[in-house]
């Protein structure tokens, strides 16, 4: 029965990510059969600890995050958990052997957001390591299957993914991020005073991170490959429309890209696998 046990877990992430992420679990359905379960797993595990920061203000987040991350590691541990989200979590960890180094830092990204409103460049980079960058190292761990050479060699393209995927999420989220949760990541940056050239210099490092994470989209193994083209593809189509966007925008709503440029984006996407331009 513990596979059933397992499957039902690993359900759970399954349905947290499709629940929380459209695009990303859009494009998971878009790898390897054997991939899309552990990359479910991470993205389940990552969705409740950025919950419990963000959203559970009734309660006593430092708490339930030392709980959560005490829960974590003692799951790693023993190889079993009753928490269906930290059972499948552990099982992707152990199966790849995912340096832990890469949890800790999560988790101190995780412990930044519960007090934490403003940051140096120092203290920017260190977050984006630990809350996205990191995450990325988790799936790459999966999409080498254990070729520690190729993941040597992807590892930096893969945290310039996450880079740029956290720093789109910042602009996207600029009005919930300042006005609700009164964190302000972008190091030195007055938002009384947001000005087009302040919005252009973050988005010309974000446009950095795009260009860098291609170069290591082309040399993934084809069962990853085009799922994380189509969600590097997302977030692109993403921050074009933020450029686009006047400043004063972003404070007014949350921009977001329709479902049939979604569509449209994964059409030409397939078009490029099929006459081979990816």
């Amino acid at each position: 029965m513990m596979d059933l046990f397992h499957t039902v877990s690993q359900e759970c992430s399954k349905i947290t990510t499709e629940k929380y992420s459209t695009s990303f679990s859009s494009a998971i359905r878009l790898l390897h059969p054997s991939l899309r379960t552990s990359i479910y797993n991470i993205y389940g595990f990552v969705r409740f600890a950025d919950e419990v920061v963000d959203s559970f203000h009734e309660f006593d987040k430092e708490q339930l995050l030392a709980e959560f991350k005490k829960d974590t590691y003692r799951a790693i541990e023993q190889k079993v958990s009753l928490n269906p989200i930290l059972q499948s979590f552990q099982i992707t960890i152990n199966q790849f052997e995912i340096d832990q180094e890469l949890i800790e830092a999560f988790f101190n990204s995780m412990e930044q957001d519960l007090n934490k409103t403003k940051y140096d460049l120092d203290g920017y980079q260190q977050y984006i390591y630990g809350s996205a960058e990191v995450v990325g190292l988790m799936c790459l761990y999966v999409f080498c299957g254990g070729d520690k050479s190729m993941y040597n060699k992807l590892k930096p393209f893969a945290q310039a993914l996450g880079a740029a995927f956290q720093k789109v999420n910042f602009l996207r989220d600029l009005k919930a991020d300042y006005e609700q949760l009164n964190r302000t990541y972008f190091p030195g940056i007055d938002f009384r005073n947001f000005t087009p050239a302040i919005k252009k210099q973050i988005e010309e490092d974000i446009a950095a991170d795009f260009q860098k994470a291609y170069e290591g989209i082309i040399q993934l193994p084809a069962n990853a490959r085009f799922g994380v083209y189509v969600a590097y593809k997302y977030y692109l189509s993403l921050f074009k429309k933020i450029k686009k966007s006047q400043p004063a925008l972003l404070f007014d709503s949350r921009i977001r890209i329709p479902n049939y440029s979604k569509a449209f984006i994964l059409m030409r996407a397939g078009l490029r696998r099929q006459f081979n331009i990816l």
